[in-house]
């Protein structure tokens, strides 16, 4: 096994092209998380854009390419998971059937530590050093929008009804509702971070969008489009104007949501929901088998759901002074947080708070 790292512009295209054939060929081979846009060539070089220390590492078996792994490293060699905080699906993108040590990589990768706190199934080599697993929530829509909708029927029928009467009041109400699955106005692509910078700082969030890199991102990911790969920007119109959008991420056979949010004057209509129905359908006439709705506690997320996924969170390490000092810092808070997150007698409590801190931030009582 050799194994070589390269900066974002130094992987050929012949890397590429054999990267992507092997998340193509992913859900015919047993390992369709390995399919998401997350894991992408185009995700890891728009990342090596906006940040530095991306790497990407090669192994190759008689020549040939049969394992990726993209990850950011500092100089002390600490190493994460490519796009850590935003990436929703990490890990190696690998041929079926390859093995390897997870210590000799990082070694070969010059890291005492890899983190990682969106590790997909079927990384065994990583699941020893995972300190925890966490649902994400998917919408199947391989069989088509009425399966999914009948299923969603069945299994949430009070929602269902809800949210569809409110889709059909939000007409009678408002001229000219439409859906534009993929708006290439940039124009809404600004009205939605707007949104949701609002709404991060409303509920007391960290402003994602306030990150200038996280903004660089999101606007190089809208403009990167291939057969493979796109940026997918969903808006939900009234009267002309945006009334609830998304901005996600498109591989073959999964859309990746990542930003949503609505304008709250429309509040009552729950547009966010409404316009996650008109993205499944889009999805499931474009071929997508299903709608990744990201690790994280929502109550929209559990009424849309069919199934979860599993995503796992932890550390690789070396044997390494670098290594024990990273994880001594990091532990506690992320065990705090999962603590507070997993418990509704302090999430609720912690949430509350948090709004009324907005609030107070927004100049609001």
């Amino acid at each position: 096994m050799d194994i070589s790292v390269y900066r974002p512009g130094e992987l050929t295209a012949a890397d590429r092209a054999a990267w992507t054939s092997i998340q193509s060929k992913a859900h015919l081979q047993g390992a369709p998380e390995l399919g998401n846009p997350f894991l992408s060539p185009e995700f890891a070089l728009a990342v090596g854009r906006c940040r530095r220390g991306v790497r990407i590492a090669v192994v190759r078996e008689g020549g040939e390419p049969v394992a990726f792994l993209p990850f950011q490293r500092t100089a002390t060699g600490v190493g994460r998971a490519i796009g850590l905080g935003v990436s929703d699906a990490q890990g190696v993108v690998h041929r079926p059937g390859f093995t390897f040590d997870a210590r000799e990589l990082l070694k070969a990768c010059g890291l005492a530590v890899w983190e990682f706190d969106h590790l997909v199934d079927g990384q065994t080599a990583f699941a020893s050093a995972a300190t925890g697993s966490f649902p994400s929530p998917v919408m199947d829509v391989d069989q088509g929008y009425d399966a999914y909708l009948a299923h969603l029927r069945a299994r949430a029928p009070k929602f269902t009804r809800t949210t569809l009467a409110k889709e059909r009041k939000l007409a009678r109400d408002h001229e000219d509702v439409r859906y534009v699955h993929d708006e290439r106005d940039p124009a809404a692509l600004r009205t939605l971070m707007a949104w949701k910078s609002a709404q991060y700082r409303r509920t007391g969030r960290s402003d994602r969008f306030a990150q200038e890199w996280i903004t660089r991102l999101v606007e190089q990911l809208f403009h990167t489009r291939s057969d493979s790969f796109a940026g997918v920007l969903s808006v939900l119109y009234t009267d002309g104007r945006p009334v609830a959008a998304h901005f996600g991420l498109r591989s073959e056979r999964i859309l990746a949501c990542w930003f949503p949010a609505y304008d709250p004057a429309f509040s009552k209509y729950s547009p966010g929901l409404v316009l996650h129905l008109r993205m499944a359908e889009a999805a499931a006439a474009d071929g997508i088998a299903h709608l990744d709705l990201g690790r994280g506690q929502k109550e929209y997320k559990d009424s849309l759901k069919t199934r979860e996924l599993t995503v796992s969170e932890g550390w690789v390490t070396r044997r390494h002074p670098v290594a024990f000092g990273h994880r001594a810092r990091r532990a506690p808070v992320r065990a705090l947080r999962n603590t507070v997150q997993s418990r509704p007698e302090l999430f609720e409590p912690a949430d509350r708070l948090l709004k009324r801190m907005g609030r107070i931030r927004s100049g609001r009582t």
